[in-house]
């Protein structure tokens, strides 16, 4: 596995145009709300949306729209009777109709979750156990190549390894003792970092994309990939004030430029406000952009995803099949308004995020 790596300098822009085209609120067109608008989508994040799930799921654009409107409250509802549970919930996920479903241990919880208006589903393995199983594989030295996630859906930890990785022989091996807790898959290519997302910024030749304009006692920053602030010590938007990439992946950028609207570009012209951050849910429909591929949707797939790249291992970060590529690199993961991540990398057909929220609280800043 690979985070994407940092394209080359392909555009001369001036500092201020690079991050007033990547969030300038006065190119955003309001949408006057009716039957068919989804709150806090924007018309253009919206139309892609919508697209992209009707193309996945075979539905129609209304049901699509009906799905994408469902899915905010039984995100909220699912992490709300997740709490209350605590540890005889085994974490959750919205199905194939945005409706929240809790995995539990006993007959008692799933009858409290049915009555806070969720699914129950009885599982196997507390989220405990499958914690101590993803422990047990983090614990062996890393193989490059590989991620270890949790996947809600199955009441698994799943091991992907790629084609490019070597020596899996005692990782396999230990995967296997550990039974059904743990789920191997295969997957074409290798993981690696993706330098993009957002609209570009430029420094000492390579490109990444701007994440989330923020700030803190008056100043703005730019919240973005680790990778690319440790790469990086001057871009044309400010100088880099912080990386903390392996491990995590997320740095800070001061902006420099007098322009930090809180929206991100979607390469047509409009915007998407980002109003507040938020916590990635499996099954959960999700929006990117990036400065290589723009504006792309997908899916969550998994969270808390150990991804074993070249430079080192980064922990609990996002999955989604959205499309990023090299360049995207920092970029934004949101859905509608509200920002989840950061743009780390890719591998296997499947795209990682650092969560946005743990960066905001590292730096103590404030979305814009």
């Amino acid at each position: 596995m690979r985070r994407t790596s940092p394209g080359r300098h392909l555009l001369a822009r001036s500092a201020t145009t690079l991050v007033a085209a990547a969030a300038a609120i006065g190119f955003f067109t309001p949408v006057t709300a009716t039957a068919t608008t989804i709150d806090g989508y924007s018309a253009t994040v919206q139309s892609d949306a919508v697209a992209s799930l009707a193309a996945e799921a075979g539905m129609s654009e209304s049901a699509a729209v009906t799905w994408l409107r469902t899915q905010a409250a039984s995100v909220e509802t699912l992490h709300q009777v997740t709490a209350s549970l605590g540890a005889r919930a085994a974490d959750g996920y919205l199905d194939a109709a945005a409706k929240p479903v809790v995995n539990v241990l006993d007959q008692a919880a799933a009858d409290q979750v049915v009555a806070a208006g969720a699914q129950a589903r009885l599982v196997k393995h507390s989220s405990a156990a499958l914690a101590s199983a993803q422990e047990a594989l983090q614990a062996l030295p890393a193989v490059t190549h590989t991620s270890i996630g949790l996947d809600p859906k199955t009441n698994q930890v799943v091991l992907t390894v790629a084609d490019a990785a070597k020596g899996t022989e005692a990782l396999l091996k230990a995967a296997g003792a550990l039974g059904d807790r743990v789920r191997v898959e295969r997957v074409a290519g290798e993981m690696h970092t993706a330098i993009y997302n957002g609209e570009a910024i430029t420094g000492g030749g390579t490109r990444c994309s701007v994440g989330f304009n923020t700030n803190r006692g008056g100043q703005n920053y730019i919240v973005d990939a680790g990778h690319c602030t440790r790469a990086v010590s001057q871009w044309n938007v400010g100088p880099s004030q912080g990386s903390s990439f392996p491990t995590n992946d997320y740095g800070l950028i001061r902006n420099t430029t007098g322009s930090a609207p809180g929206a991100v570009t979607l390469w047509n012209g409009s915007t998407q406000r980002i109003s507040s951050a938020g916590t990635a849910t499996v099954g959960q429909r999700i929006s990117k952009s990036g400065s290589t591929t723009h504006l792309t949707s997908g899916s969550v797939q998994r969270t808390n995803v150990t991804v074993n790249y070249a430079e080192g291992s980064v922990y609990q970060l996002i999955q989604t099949n959205a499309l990023v590529n090299p360049g995207d690199s920092g970029g934004c993961l949101f859905a509608g308004s509200v920002g989840l991540g950061i743009t780390s990398g890719k591998g296997g057909g499947s795209s990682y995020f650092q969560p946005v929220g743990e960066a905001l609280s590292a730096y103590g800043v404030t979305l814009n």
